[in-house]
């Protein structure tokens, strides 16, 4: 179930009722102009909408549904749940969160809800109840957006017993949980449930979140805590479903986003949709990465663009500007990589509060003659005219990365070898790797079919669940190649060490054996002479158990031994990378991966210049060039092909040129 809609839906997050009348026919006058045709409305609506518990006002936003519908554009209608109002939580002081210090938190923020609450998840419910039977039928409808970027984890004592009521369900008995946390250390075998606390800052933890005695406990109240949300979202949308059983359902996610395991989330949501904010001094990778995570968690289907800045953030401590040309790259990138709408947060600045200064279409002059709104303008002229075409298009990606919550969580809780390596630094290494070798990389979960994948990169795959490895050796078995790292193949689902050698149920595929590793600070550089190349913080030292060496380590008592590895298995072959090379030696082995495969893109060869290819419902197949750089690209045509955006054909081996952060979106032949 997904959105219908004849173009890219076009237009971001509104807040009428923060302005008079006035305000909105110079707002709808202003989206006229820019091609604005999608609204996300009532987000932080909930005050408005229920000022006491026994009072329900929907007069604002049936004027705003309304006003919408008569302008010819559709709403994506949020049900506000994702703060309280204030009266709520006086009257109901348990919604309130408890911190991880133990605190019981007073009103104020967002986020600010326990999600055990049985009060807020009854009155959260009865809004969306209340939304959908007297909205399921308006014109202007075309999604449910259920709360607003969820997140955030509470200590109090409800969750406590939620906690433990979820324990039982996972583990059964106290004898089954009791070996999954390995409790016989230091003393902590439990014999009731009851004795079981949240592990926080008065319990298991010290120096913060990640430091913990028992990574088992913390494990599973990070699984927990995805799951309690997880219950907030199936409530309301089940009160919605109930009475609109058409209209698509989502809720917006934010990427790669430590907190919540989104796999967990994918199957009930009728279509994915996040918000893009990543650092403007980060690598366009980075954002590309989040965007094939997004498209990944429904098996490849488009998902939304629900929130981009127009031109700057507010929450960071510097917030730079998108220059002339950014905004209009960022959000092709988006589309490339699988987005089916284009959405900003948000559409007129706020007057007020922390969010005043936040990159807005509209500023707080209304004026239509800034730069902002321009870009906009003519970047909705252009959806306009690409119309339908992208729509519902995949991803004939050939390159699998796996990406894992599980493996996340329990690296970076985890005391030793170095906490110092972060998960998503190995992963995006690999992935940018991949991407700027022109291979197209769908990101999935360790539970994805991997047959139709030539190349399957495993990067910091900390944790190893069920038959993965078994389905890792069918890869190479049928002649594809699997790349695994260091840290890789180290603890089961319950963070408990494989009694076999490092990397656990990896070995045979890999042909290694690890028996032990050196960490050093990030100052310290390892040679790996081989590939001109350099490795740090973590250094595995590698026994060959069938493998060969690719390259090796250079000083030290280990010099000489293996930095990575490739093993023959079957048809194919297994890497491993035994130290966190420098992007220069990522890059150096996933190419030769890529190569053996014939999956480098035909314009690795150009720095900065991105591709992502789409294939239709009907087969036409898209290429999209992005220029990420301040210079025109001079490229060559590999095939006959026209650019939708200027109509423009190229034949196969003419010369063409893309401008400085231009884009092409070109119809293979």
């Amino acid at each position: 179930m997904r959105p219908s809609s004849s173009k890219i839906p076009y237009g971001g997050d509104y807040n009428p009722e923060q302005w008079p009348a006035e305000v909105w026919d110079a707002d709808h006058r202003l989206f006229t102009r820019a091609g604005i045709d999608t609204l996300t409305v009532g987000v932080f609506s909930w005050s408005l909408t229920q000022p006491a518990e026994d009072t329900y006002d929907f007069t604002v936003l049936d004027r705003i549904l309304d006003r919408a519908a008569a302008e010819g554009r559709q709403v994506c209608l949020a049900t506000g749940t994702a703060a309280l109002p204030p009266w709520l939580a006086k009257k109901y002081p348990e919604v309130n969160r408890t911190d991880f210090e133990g605190r019981r938190h007073r009103y104020g923020q967002r986020h600010n809800f326990c999600p055990s609450s049985p009060a807020y998840r009854g009155l959260a419910a009865k809004m969306a109840a209340r939304l959908a039977e007297r909205y399921a039928d308006h014109p202007a409808l075309l999604a449910w957006h259920v709360n607003n970027e969820y997140g955030g984890a509470c200590y109090c004592d409800l969750c406590a017993d939620a906690f433990r009521d979820w324990l039982r369900d996972r583990y059964g008995t106290l004898d089954a949980l009791n070996d999954a946390w390995w409790t016989t250390f230091w003393s902590h075998r439990y014999t009731s449930y009851e004795e079981i606390e949240p592990p926080n800052a008065l319990t298991e933890h010290w120096r913060g979140p990640d430091h913990t005695a028992f990574q088992g406990i913390t494990l599973d109240y990070l699984r927990f805590t995805t799951d309690a949300l997880l219950g907030c979202f199936l409530a309301e949308k089940e009160v919605i479903r109930a009475r609109d059983p058409v209209t698509p359902v989502t809720t917006n996610f934010m990427g790669m986003f430590r907190p919540l395991d989104y796999h967990r989330w994918a199957p009930h949501l009728d279509f994915a949709s996040w918000d893009s904010y990543p650092p403007l001094d980060a690598p366009p990778t980075w954002a590309a990465l989040a965007h094939d995570l997004m498209r990944g968690l429904k098996d490849g289907a488009p998902f939304w663009l629900m929130e981009q800045t127009p031109s700057t953030t507010a929450c960071r401590d510097v917030n730079p500007l998108r220059r002339p040309g950014e905004l209009r790259l960022a959000t092709f990138q988006a589309i490339a990589h699988g987005a089916d709408a284009a959405l900003y947060f948000q559409l007129r600045a706020s007057r007020g509060a922390c969010e005043k200064y936040h990159g807005a279409v509209i500023g707080h002059a209304g004026r239509d003659d800034t730069r902002v709104f321009r870009e906009v303008a003519v970047l909705g002229a252009e959806l306009e005219q690409l119309g339908d075409v992208s729509l519902g298009a995949r991803t004939p990606a050939r390159t699998a990365l796996l990406f894992d919550w599980d493996s996340w969580w329990a690296l970076e809780i985890s005391d030793g070898p170095s906490r110092l390596v972060k998960y998503q630094e190995v992963v995006h290494a690999y992935y940018r790797a991949a991407r700027e070798a022109g291979a197209d990389v769908d990101v999935v979960p360790h539970t994805a079919d991997l047959t139709p994948y030539d190349v399957v990169l495993t990067p910091a795959l900390h944790m190893v669940k069920g038959d993965l490895a078994t389905r890792l050796e069918a890869v190479a078995e049928r002649g594809g190649t699997v790349l695994a790292t260091f840290l890789s193949g180290r603890v089961d689902a319950h963070d408990r060490a494989f009694l076999t050698d490092v990397p656990g149920p990896l070995a045979p595929l890999m042909g290694i054996r690890i028996d032990e590793w050196d960490s050093r600070r990030p100052e310290f550089a390892q040679s790996i002479p081989e590939l001109a190349s350099e490795g740090r913080l973590v250094f595995e030292i590698v026994r060959l158990r069938g493998a060969e060496a690719v390259a090796t380590y250079g000083s030290d008592f280990y010099a000489g031994t293996p930095a990575v590895t490739r093993n023959a298995y079957g048809q194919g072959e297994g890497w491993y990378v035994a130290t966190a090379l420098d992007q220069p030696g990522v890059d150096e082995v996933v190419r030769r991966v890529l190569d053996r495969h014939d999956l480098v893109g035909p314009y690795a060869g150009h720095a900065g210049v991105e591709t992502a290819n789409r294939t239709t419902p009907d087969g036409t197949r898209l290429l999209f060039l992005l220029n990420h750089t301040d210079r025109t690209a001079e490229l060559k045509a590999h095939i006959a092909a026209t650019d939708l955006l200027t109509g423009k054909r190229t034949e196969a081996g003419a010369p063409f040129a893309l401008d400085p952060r231009g884009v092409a979106v070109l119809r293979l032949q």
